[in-house]
Formats: C-alpha cells, structure tokens, sequence
C-alpha cells in the first residue's frame, strides 16, 4: 500500500500533473493540500476516470484538502470536531482499515501574529482529536502539509530561521506531542540523504540552490510501524513547469 501527500498549490493549475503523477506512481491513497477550489468545482470525475475515488472539503481562493483512493473511502471527516473553524483544513478517511487524516496546518504567518495564536489553538484541537482517533482506530496515518520543520536539519539555514515561522519552539514542541501520542516520523525512520527538503520558495532561485524546508510530514501510528516499508520525498514534480513549491512526500507499506 502506497499512501502519498502533495501540496498542490491550486489543484486548477495543477490538475494535469496532479494526473500524471498519478499515472506514474499509481498511489493506494494521494492527500491533497491548497486545493483552492469549491467543491462544486473539483475536479471530481477527472480522477474517476484515472481510477481515484475522492472525498474533498473545499473553499474559494485558498485552503481546500482532498483525499484520492483507489479503495472506498468511508467515514469521511470534515474540519476537526468540536472545533468551530471557517477554514477547510482537514479531511479524514477509512481506507482498507487505514484511518488516512489529511491535514493542511495554518501557516502562522508570524509569531507575534493572531494568525499564529490560530496555527496553536488549532493543533490542540488536531492533537486532542487524533488522540480519540487512536483508541478507535489503532491503524492511523496523520499526513500533510504541517508548516513545521521539527528539527534544525530539516532547514536549510537553520541559524538564519531560528524562531521563525515553522521553527519556533512553540510549533517544534507540538510535533513532538503529536509524536508523542504514539505516532512516528516516517521519513525519519529511515537513513535519509542530508538537505532532504519537501518545500521551496518560488524566490531567489531557491530549489536551484536547494534552499528548502522539510514541512510536508507523514506520521504513522505504532501499529503501522512494522508494516512501513520506505518514505520519500519525489523532487522531480518540483522540476515540473509552473510547479507546487511543494514535493510529494511517499510512504510504502507492507499491507
């Protein structure tokens, strides 16, 4: 079982390499993240006819989370309960015993910024619900873009971005509480190549200079942990013209 995630940075520009790469790497599941456009707009029957069922959860001009599968997709989640959000930023999904929890993590834009006291009042609400989801479904993947580099090495100037938006000590201390519930860093349990990014800035020719973060993350519980067979990041959708500042991110399993 191949289960995948990808910032597309607007599914309407994107959609004809989001289909492509489909093709080419034949996913069990793809966890879509800036999909940017209503549901009434997604492009639903594109991927049905690529073999994808989809669940989606939409809004105008930004957000948006989608989830494809090749298997059905049931108890379908929208938003994370119990908290009131305007924003579209989380879609979950049972898929072949899996529960798959797509999630777009606010930026924060600042530390001093409200939008950053939003980014930590929400990841309480994600941790707290992830937490149940636990006790129900042992066999969980928590995936997407986190806007959060856990560790200096996943920054490619971490001196420069000390105390930064995705590397403050305040979102760095809620990933390791998400780990803490008993979830893993799947690219990190595996011996990886140093510089290893999944996101970089349209700017200053940054991914000719390999000026990255590693910010997309896919966790997985530790019931999952003996079926994981590899994780990766796919650099080469970044090559793409008019492409996501985003790399999708890979994990394999042994299901």
């Amino acid at each position: 079982m191949k289960i995948a995630t990808w910032n597309v940075n607007s599914l309407t520009v994107r959609l004809p390499q989001v289909l492509d790469w489909l093709q080419a790497q034949q996913p069990d599941v793809l966890a879509l993240q800036e999909t940017k456009v209503t549901d009434d707009k997604f492009p639903q029957d594109a991927f049905e006819a690529a073999g994808y069922r989809s669940a989606f959860f939409g809004q105008r001009t930004y957000n948006g989370v989608a989830l494809l599968s090749r298997h059905p997709l049931e108890s379908v989640q929208r938003n994370i309960p119990g908290f009131d959000d305007a924003q579209a930023r989380m879609i979950a999904a049972t898929v072949g015993g899996v529960r798959v929890i797509d999630t777009y993590f606010p930026n924060g834009q600042s530390p001093d910024s409200d939008k950053f006291a939003y980014k930590l009042h929400w990841l309480d609400a994600l941790r707290a619900w992830v937490a149940a989801e636990l006790q129900h479904t042992p066999r969980l993947v928590l995936l997407g873009d986190f806007n959060i580099a856990p560790e200096d090495r996943d920054v490619y100037d971490p001196v420069a971005w000390a105390g930064q938006i995705h590397c403050t000590p305040q979102e760095r201390a809620h990933f390791q509480q998400l780990l803490g519930l008993g979830l893993i860093d799947a690219f990190r349990a595996f011996e990886q190549a140093p510089k290893s990014w999944s996101w970089w800035d349209y700017r200053n020719l940054a991914f000719r200079k390999n000026q990255g973060l590693r910010i997309d993350h896919i966790l997985v519980s530790t019931a999952l942990r003996p079926a994981l067979l590899a994780c990766s990041i796919d650099k080469t959708q970044r090559k793409n013209e008019r492409p996501s500042d985003h790399a999708p991110v890979i994990a394999e399993f042994a299901l």
